[in-house]
This record gives structure tokens, sequence and C-alpha cells, in this order.
């Protein structure tokens, strides 16, 4: 088929649309009239006739040689048809409009081949439309096994709202139905799940706050990346350079003509937690989708009112995935518009479909990849047939790269627009002349969901006491190096945003005996006569000390004294640090801090030893791992591989021994998040090539190639890092 002929498949489907609307209509109409009793006057003058009536509105209501079955509005016939779903009767209009649905997907698969090509997609959806739903399970349990969920999900991504509306239609739940015609019609946003019927408001709702924005400075490195003009690629550059971590970017921009304009960048979502204290999580960004107006949006209004904005001053809303659903939100918002002149809405990889401004005059720009799920959240994808804002610029496109995220990220689509789609960035370019100049004034926001400093309270609520750079523990600076004078640490240091991953590896109980030497640390701890190794690795964000990361190999210890007739196995098990005796002790402890921090220093002389200067590459999905400890010049370690099942269970603090000189010090990180416990990991600890001392220490312990006995993960977890004490010896 050719590409006239896809459009003809389009059109057929649009007529399709229309016409199950209109049976559906008639349907209400023929149902009311029944609850009316048909005609009162008819039955009184005539009551064979008034009968006859009644009959036949019944047939068209019920008959499938009418409107099949289809009783229609109101509470009676409404339980009917719920009723009729289950015992699995179908109404004319049900039937029209599946017919428009695989029209359509008839119509996508022209401008997708691989859709028609791959034969379980085929079997997949051949399956949904037929309304066999075991065969349809089996294809994509299929489709699942063969190429994974992402490979799976990003395929299907151009007709998934088709052939889930497929499956509402279809199936005998009767609580998606609703569902199912607003996405084939195009009436509105998806309100419900499309499987299970689940309303969506209902989740939304979980996304409670009422936003609020802190400013928060860029790092060095992140200053020196933004963009200093404006321009589409300077605006979505920017957003990279924010990247999920729940901030956003005001800049003011002095025009051609003199006159100073404000853009508002506004991130997507941070996919590392289901619901933490920023509204830029998963369930923010839902209920930014399909509400018009979530605690995003709440945060990005605090910040330009905190930013000060002048009233009827012109603004531009640059938003990617959630960010977009955001900022249009705003637009959305007459109180915003009547205070501050939106000109432009520029969305990247963002569900609006079912978002309009609150002023006509509001320029709206909506860019999409066709295998990009996101945009799909509200129901409507690359096989919709209906023209929703024919006034906006859309921008529906594919590239080869089929593979759901990696087709969302914002670099994927700054890398589409710089050189793939030229036509659509010089056009949007052009529209937003008016802000096309030299940055005069910029500002980073950290978003909240609440306004009472919701990322520390309570946890991070703590009396806190400045710790001089020469106490104690000595100088801040390393042995060999020259203190300089360095402003007091505030100790506890309180990290607001990090994770971790910690892995327990069997060695030698011999190597690790004579490693350990004699500390007072305590005896080592024994798995059927193999010492216990503990590999953690973590990131910490937002931190007194800057962002940081860290490595480091520990040999699990009883803690001073002996470890009883178990081996210290009882108080290794306790979830708290602060009467826990074991713990680990260090053996390599590698900080890598962001430039311009004196993170390794600090860490000297808050938690004593000599940490190394190695960079540190951390990366946690919620199924795998990836620790990367060096250059790729000069790899130390690895520690990568998938993660396995998991049980969930509260995060775990750490407690470290660290020689430093003649004596032997205690430091604890007290930890609050979500974990998750791993029995059956398939990580790999990897030494690298080089000489550093890590490595050897790993190749010493035989933990060159081993895999973990067991794992803990945090995605999300906020920490205490409490200064380091002598053992009372």
């Amino acid at each position: 088929m050719t590409a006239e002929e896809g459009a003809l498949l389009r059109a057929a489907a649009r007529e399709l649309v229309e016409v199950a609307v209109t049976i559906q209509e008639a349907a209400v109409h023929a149902t009311e009239a029944l609850a009316d009793g048909a005609s009162p006057a008819l039955l009184a003058r005539a009551p064979a006739a008034g009968v006859r009536a009644e009959q036949a509105l019944t047939r068209a209501v019920i008959d499938p040689r009418g409107l099949g079955y289809s009783p229609a509005g109101g509470r009676l016939a409404t339980l009917a048809a719920r009723l009729g779903t289950l015992a699995g009767a179908e109404s004319l209009a049900v039937r029209v409009l599946a017919s428009s649905l695989r029209l359509r997907i008839a119509a996508v698969a022209l401008d997708h081949p691989e859709l028609s090509a791959d034969p379980i997609l085929t079997r997949l959806i051949e399956a949904a439309a037929a309304d066999r739903d075991i065969e349809a399970v089996r294809a994509m349990r299929a489709l699942v096994r063969d190429r994974g969920v992402v490979r799976a999900l990003s395929a299907l991504a151009p007709i998934l709202g088709e052939v889930l509306a497929l499956r509402a239609l279809l199936d005998e739940n009767p609580l998606n139905d609703a569902t199912a015609w607003l996405i084939a019609t195009g009436k509105g946003y998806a309100t419900a799940d499309p499987l299970l019927g689940l309303s969506n408001r209902v989740v939304a709702a979980l996304d409670r706050g009422a936003g609020a924005a802190r400013r928060a400075e860029p790092s060095a490195g992140e200053a020196a990346l933004l963009g200093t003009r404006g321009s589409l690629l300077d605006f979505l550059g920017n957003i990279g350079v924010l990247s999920n971590t729940g901030r956003a970017l005001i800049q003011s921009v002095e025009g051609p003509d003199g006159v100073v304009r404000h853009v508002v960048h506004a991130p997507g979502i941070r996919a590392r937690s289901v619901d933490d204290d920023s509204p830029q999580d998963i369930l923010g960004a839902f209920s930014s989708s399909v509400l018009n107006s979530s605690p995003y949006t709440r945060a990005l209004a605090g910040a330009i009112g905190d930013y000060g904005i002048p009233e009827g001053a012109e603004v531009a809303l640059i938003g990617h995935s959630a960010g977009g659903a955001a900022v249009l939100n705003l637009a959305h918002d007459p109180a915003f518009c009547a205070r501050h002149t939106v000109t432009h809405v520029v969305a990247v990889g963002s569900p609006i479909d079912f978002k309009t401004p609150a002023d006509p005059r509001t320029w709206v720009a909506s860019v999409t990849n066709q295998h990009d799920i996101i945009p799909t959240l509200d129901g409507q994808g690359a096989g919709a047939c209906a023209d929703l804002h024919p006034d906006w610029y859309v921008v529906d496109y594919t590239d080869p790269t089929h593979l759901f995220p990696v087709c969302h990220s914002i670099e994927h689509y700054l890398g589409n627009l710089t050189n793939d789609l030229p036509e659509a960035r010089d056009h949007i370019d052009a529209r937003l002349a008016p802000y096309r100049g030299p940055v005069v004034r910029a500002q980073t926001y950290l978003l909240l969901d609440e306004a009472t400093g919701a990322g520390e309270f309570p946890f991070l609520s703590v009396p806190t006491y400045p710790l001089s750079p020469v106490g104690p523990l000595g100088p801040l600076g390393l042995p060999g190096e020259p203190v300089e004078p360095v402003e007091p640490v505030e100790a506890p240091v309180r990290s607001r945003d990090g994770g971790a991953v910690t892995a327990w590896f069997a060695a030698d109980a011999a190597i690790a005996a004579r490693l350990a030497g004699e500390s007072g640390a305590g005896p080592l701890v024994l798995a059927a006569g193999r010492a216990l190794v503990a590999v953690h690795a973590a990131v910490h964000r937002r931190s007194g000390l800057g962002d940081f990361r860290e490595f480091q190999v520990g040999i699990v210890v009883a803690g001073p004294g002996h470890g009883g007739f178990l081996g210290g196995w009882p108080d290794l098990l306790r979830p708290g640090a602060a009467l826990r005796r074991s713990g680990d002790l260090s053996a390599a402890h590698v900080i890598d801090a962001e430039p311009g921090v004196a993170g390794r220093a600090a860490a000297a002389g808050l938690w004593g030893g000599e940490p190394y200067d190695v960079p540190v590459d951390f990366r946690l999905g919620r199924g795998a791992a990836h620790v990367a400890v060096g250059g790729p010049g000069e790899r130390v370690a690895t520690l990568r591989g998938t993660l396995g099942p998991h049980l969930p269970v509260p995060d775990r603090d750490l407690v470290s021994y660290v020689r430093d000189g003649e004596r032997v010090l205690r430091r604890c990180v007290r930890a609050h998040g979500r974990a998750r416990l791993h029995p059956a990991p398939g990580l790999r600890l990897t030494a690298g090539p080089s000489a550093h001392p890590l490595a050897r220490l790993l190749r010493d312990l035989g933990l060159d190639g081993a895999r973990p006995l067991l794992c803990l993960s945090s995605p999300t977890r906020r920490t205490l890092h409490d200064p380091a004490v002598p053992l009372p010896y």
C-alpha cells in the first residue's frame, strides 16, 4: 500500500469513529425513551400502538440486527450495559469503533513496516483485534521473552494506544469501556487504566503537595555548560544540563529589540522513585499529564514568583517529558496568564494532547518521537486519526532508534532536532526569534512537593555543628598535602538524595585475617568458614560536601570485643547503627567529588584514613547496576550486572572501621529510604588490569570475577554522615 492509501485508511477510520459516535448517541436517545416509558400520551390514546413502539425501541437497543446490545445513559442503562458486557454482548457501535481501530493500525503499519514484518507483533495485534485473550497474552509473553520488556514496549509504541483501546473495547471488563471510547474517539484523555479500569484520578490524587521552589546554584561544571544565548537548541541543551535532578531553570534573555523576556526550563521525571519529595517523580509526571494542576506546576509557579518576573512580561515555557505537561498546565491557568504574557510553549516528548493554553494567542509546538511511549500516556499516539490541535505546530516523527527509553531522552531529541529535523528546528527557532539574544540573568531552582523542607523533614532535621578543619581528627588535608584554609564543615553531613549498592562476597578467611591484622575491630564474621567482604558503592547528591561518589571495600568484622558463639551474626543483623558493634573494616576507600569541592580532603578529616582520588561512575536502574572505578584508560574495578528478584526492605545503616595511623575510628552512615534485598544477584566484580592498590586488593582477596552472595540496592535514599570517632581503648 502507498502513502495515499494510508491517508485513505485514516480518513475511513475517522468516518467510522463518527458513525460509532452517532450510533452510541442514538442508543442513548433510545434508552432514555425507554426509561420514560416510550410515549405516555401514545399509550393512553392507543395502547396497542404504544406497546409496538416500545417493542421497536427495545429491539433497536438490544437486538443485534438493530443497535446491538447498546443501553446507555442513566444509572439503570449503565448497569444493564455493564451486565451485558460481562455476558459477552456487543453493540454495533463497539463493532464499528473496533473496525476504526483496526484501520488505524493498518495505516500506521504503512509508515512502520517493521510492525507487519515482525511475526510476533503481527500475532499479538491479530489476537487483540479478534478478542482472543489467551492468544494475546501468549503473544505478549513471547514478545517480552524474545526482546525484553523495554524492546517490546518500544516495538509496540506507535500503535500502543490502538491495541490497548481494542482490548478495552472487546474484553468483558466494563470498567475500562469509557477509556476505550476516549482513546478511540479522541474526545478526552484516558480517565482510567485501559487494562483494569483503575481510575487515573485516583492514582494522580496520590501526588499531593502545595509545590515549592528553593534557589539552588548549579555546580561549576554545570554553570559552564548552560547556554549564554537564546535559541531552541540552547534551551533544550539547558534542560539536558539540569538532567532529571529535581531542578528547573529560569533565564532572562535580551531580545533583538532590546526587550528582556524570560524563559522557563522544565526537565522531565526523576525515574528513580515512585514518590519522593520532588514533584518530578513518577507520580508527579502522571498527575501533570492527567490533571490541569499538580505539585510540579505549582512548584514552577513558585519559582517564577521568587524570580520576580514583572507582571505583563513575555514568557516562553520550554519543557521535556512531564515538564512539557507541567508548563502547558501553567499556560492553561487563567490567573497565571493574567499576570504574564505566555507567548510560546514548546513541549518535547510530552503527553499534552488534551491541554490547551488559556490565551489563544499562545503559540504551541509539540515534538514527539513515534517510538516514545511517554507522549501516549494520555491515550493519543502516532495512530490517532483526530487532528486535535490544527493550530499547533506538531512534529510527529520517527528515526532508526526505536528503543525506549533512549528515544525519550532529551539528548536524543536534541540530536534529532540538530541533525535530522532541520526544517522543524528552523521553524520553531524562527517563532522564538524574540528570545534570540544574550542571557542577562539566570537562576536554578530546586523543586519540592512542600514548602516546609520536605526533602529534610523529619529525617534530616537534626542538630548540626561546624567541624573545624583542624580538630581531633587532624587537618582536612591528606599526608604530604599542604593544609589550606577551609571553611568549617557542617556535621553531620546531610545528603538529601542519592543511591547505593552493597554486595557481600565470600573470601579466603586466612587472607582476610592477614589484611585485617591486629586492628582491634574484632574478629572476622565467618560464613561456612569463609570471610565476608562487603563492597559498597554510593552516590550522594545535594550534600553538605556537594555531590560526591564513593566506593569502599571492607572486611566484615564483629566489632570490638568478641563475636559470641554465633560469631557476631546476631549483631550484624541489627538494622540501626547506633548499637551495632559489627561493621566493615575498610581495606580501601575511594572518594570522587565534584570539581571545586574538597570532598576527598573533607572525607579524610571527617572519616579518617586516606581515601583514593579515582573517578567513580555509578548507575543504578530497577533491574541492573553499573559501578566503574577509574577512567576508561585505567579501569581499576567494576561491579555490574543484573540485580535479580528482590524483597522490599528498609534501607540499612553503614558502620565502618577505619585505620587512621595508630588509631581505629568508627564511622556511621544513617540511611533512610526504600531498599531491595536481592537473594540471587547476577552482579560480577572485576578487578581491572591497573596496578592501583584497589585492584591488587581485589585480586589478593580472590574477588576478581566473583559473584556476590547477597546484594542490597537503594535507588533513592537520604543519609546522615556522622564524623568518625576513635575506639575507646
